[in-house]
């Protein structure tokens, strides 16, 4: 079990820390490099597990053969998915498929971990189904800490790159109304006056609408704790407090829900924001617990 946690830890931060936005943007200009770094995490694990193996190990079946099975198929599922998505263009409004493509993504890929430690490191996937392999009695204390990080990972870059995708550019579209400004500008002609044909001159007048573009920075990080309050929360069983973590968020962006288009956007990151930390929380819980 030790290995298995370990590849889908190196993979997940190889995926979401070692990858930037910009190797994101542009991901067939980008795999080869993508691809390397997977590599080299994967055969971090790989290697460790050989050392700490070594008078059961074979070179070939336990090292080299996986590193190259993980990392051939990471590289044909991230070609297959980028020219898909060239091919199917999907249009900005349509998050939920994209969002899909990105669930089916990380579902391939740890399927292709499970499919190469039951061929080539000796992991029987049929022992795994009926969970005994996958509770607090079974696992020993660095298998606890891999799934634990592995599920504050989930709760934080992976669940926000998911609502992100949900969400979409509507934050980019939303945007804070702070108020009106006017300013007027007279000028007269004296001239007019000498020649007593009264008071003539030019009056200018300037409006602003003042508008202030949110901070997404901080609302990433504030994302971020509000997930792990209620992964915390979820374990402990204290559920009615997850309600204080909304009336919170609530508060804080009283005013706004004036406007139709935030409210929507902050109810649905919100309620996804929940569902994702709940769901980790149990998941957790049934784990450890």
């Amino acid at each position: 079990m030790q290995i298995i946690l370990s590849l889908i830890l190196v993979h997940l931060i190889a995926d979401f820390y070692l990858q930037t936005d910009d190797m994101v943007k542009e991901k067939l200009k980008n795999i080869k490099k993508h691809i390397i770094h997977h590599f080299l995490s994967t055969a971090f694990v790989l290697i460790s597990f050989c050392f700490f193996h070594v008078d059961k190990v074979n070179i070939l079946v336990n090292l080299i053969s996986p590193l190259f099975f993980i990392s051939i198929t990471h590289f044909l599922i991230d070609l297959l998915k980028s020219k898909l998505l060239d091919t199917i263009k999907i249009k900005n409004e349509e998050n939920m498929k994209r969002l899909g493509f990105f669930i089916l993504d990380q579902c391939l890929h740890f399927g292709m971990i499970l499919v190469c430690c039951q061929l080539f490191l000796g992991i029987k996937l049929q022992s795994l189904d009926s969970g005994t392999h996958l509770s607090h009695a079974s696992l020993n204390s660095f298998e606890s800490i891999l799934f634990i990080i592995i599920i504050v990972i989930l709760a934080t870059s992976v669940s926000g790159h998911m609502i992100r995708i949900l969400l979409g550019s509507l934050p980019n579209q939303i945007l804070t109304f702070e108020g009106k400004y006017a300013f007027k500008n007279e000028r007269k002609e004296d001239h007019f006056v000498d020649k007593n044909l009264g008071k003539r001159g030019l009056t200018e007048e300037y409006n602003y609408t003042i508008f202030s573009k949110h901070d997404l920075s901080r609302g990433k990080l504030i994302g971020y704790i509000e997930r792990l309050l209620v992964l915390i929360l979820t374990f402990y069983n204290a559920y009615p407090a997850i309600g204080f973590i909304v009336a919170a968020k609530s508060i804080a962006r009283f005013k706004q829900m004036d406007d139709r288009d935030w409210a929507e956007y902050f109810l649905l990151g919100t309620l996804t924001s929940m569902f994702l930390g709940i769901t980790l929380g149990i998941l957790l819980k049934a784990v450890l617990a």
